[in-house]
């Protein structure tokens, strides 16, 4: 059951790099049992550059979130985001050996005949995601399940990221001691924790501004339609203000953060912060308006970008549930008036509290966190599509084994006036049918198989 199980998210990102340990309860909502984070030397836009500063700051965040939670993490399944990502369309077709009721291994064979498609020098499929298919001269099928057909074809959404990027946390999370579950592209996490459904089928953006970047996701029909990382996040805008108002970069980001708004006609004419200078040097007064309008031109210029990409995708038109915005840099006041006069699309923040039950970190349903949140709930969407697997696939031998054993189990019983010819029995386990053997039988198979997805969490404290 997923209530016995434990998914641990991992979010490299460019100021913070944060673990997040996961478990569904029995209402399916998932409960936060430990959460750590570090600041982030080694990332800049997304893109691990400093591998040491990484994997000191991923160690350090991963031994917060096993204190936190009582358990030790091996497993985590990881966001990958920055402006080597790249969207794009592809049709595919496989022609069948007959016309017979087409299944789910016809699907998942074209699926993964996507994955081998030649892509540019240096970057490699990270996800396909089928739009819809054809059978034979029936188009627009959203599941071709059960269809009969010799020809199945279907279009895909594919992100493709750079190998450098992709080897670069591959080797963070492993000199970190951990493995990677899976890569996940980071709008796509964030898109899991924070939209409904509903959005989803009537057309939304969800906008996930960060630190180094900014994650652009669409959706229609309950379908991803786009994704796009642009390579500015908030820490642009602390630049700015550092430049502008001449003061040091952790003043800068202490200004945005408590006093910066998006538009400046919000802000007041009068009201003047004072920040301590230097030493043996006078306080430096900033006045909140042009504070304003500094994040005004930067935050305009942002959103503009981001209307631009959906502009360009032919989408702007058939967003009937408007904008989303979450991520650290949704927080900054007005944001969502702004984007609404940008955009002239119905805006709001989000929260990742739909998905959420009771937990003794409350920190953890801000904007901030939804990314992180998302890879957890992903990693269980994983659990959910590759848990039959190792039932059938895993670790053949623990089949063979008992195969012949149950033919042999009856000669020895018939032919058994000695007692010693009875301790071979249990041995041979030759009692498969019995509960507890099944019953134990299983824990082995998962026992081999549970650090594919996740980390197993047998405190029932929480």
């Amino acid at each position: 059951m997923q209530q016995d199980k434990i998914v641990v998210g991992l979010d490299i990102g460019t100021t913070k790099i944060c673990a997040l340990v996961g478990r569904k309860n029995e209402f399916g909502k998932l409960e936060i049992l430990g959460m750590g984070k570090a600041v982030s030397e080694g990332v800049s836009r997304g893109i691990v550059l400093n591998i040491d500063k990484t994997v000191d700051a991923i160690r350090r965040a991963i031994r917060q979130a096993e204190e936190q939670s009582g358990i030790s993490i091996g497993v985590v399944n990881v966001g990958i985001a920055g402006q080597h990502i790249k969207s794009l369309r592809h049709n595919g077709s496989i022609t069948r050996n007959s016309a017979d009721t087409i299944g789910p291994d016809d699907v998942n064979r074209l699926t993964q005949d996507m994955y081998r498609l030649v892509t540019q020098p240096g970057s490699q499929i990270i996800h396909v995601m089928p739009q819809d298919y054809k059978v034979d001269y029936e188009e627009g099928i959203v599941d071709p399940v059960g269809y009969e057909g010799v020809r199945l074809e279907g279009n895909f959404h594919i992100i493709t990221a750079q190998s450098t990027a992709i080897n670069n946390i591959n080797k963070c999370v492993t000199k970190a001691g951990l493995e990677i579950a899976d890569l996940i592209l980071e709008p796509l996490a964030s898109a899991m924790s924070i939209l409904s459904e509903e959005e989803k089928e009537a057309g939304v953006a969800l906008i996930d501004i960060g630190g180094g970047t900014t994650d652009l996701a669409i959706f229609k029909d309950g379908i991803i339609r786009h994704a796009a990382v642009l390579p500015f996040g908030g820490n642009i805008i602390t630049q700015d203000i550092k430049q502008g108002c001449n003061v040091a970069p952790g003043q800068a980001e202490q200004l945005k953060v408590k006093f910066g708004k998006a538009i400046a006609e919000e802000a007041s004419d009068h009201e003047i912060v004072s920040i301590p200078g230097l030493p043996n040097r006078p306080p430096k007064e900033v006045s909140l308006k042009n504070l304003a309008y500094i994040i005004e031109a930067r935050m305009s210029e942002i959103m503009e970008l981001v209307y631009a990409e959906i502009y360009r995708m032919g989408l702007h038109d058939q967003l009937s549930a408007g904008i989303v915005l979450t991520g650290g840099g949704s927080q900054l006041q007005n944001l969502e008036q702004l984007t609404e006069y940008i955009t002239g699309l119905d805006t709001r923040i989000g929260y990742p509290n739909q998905h959420l039950g009771k937990s003794r970190i409350e920190a953890v349903k801000s904007p901030m966190y939804a990314t992180t949140v998302g890879l957890v709930l992903s990693g269980y969407h994983g659990l959910e599509e590759r848990s039959p697997r190792p039932v059938y696939e895993q670790e053949p031998a623990a089949y063979v084994v008992p195969q012949p054993a149950l033919p042999m189990a009856p000669a020895p019983v018939a032919a058994a006036p000695p007692r010693p010819l009875a301790a071979p029995a249990p041995e041979a386990k030759k009692e498969p049918k019995e509960p507890g053997a099944a019953s134990r039988f299983f824990k082995d198979i998962l026992s081999r198989t549970k650090g594919l997805l996740i980390d197993d969490y047998d405190d029932k404290s929480y």
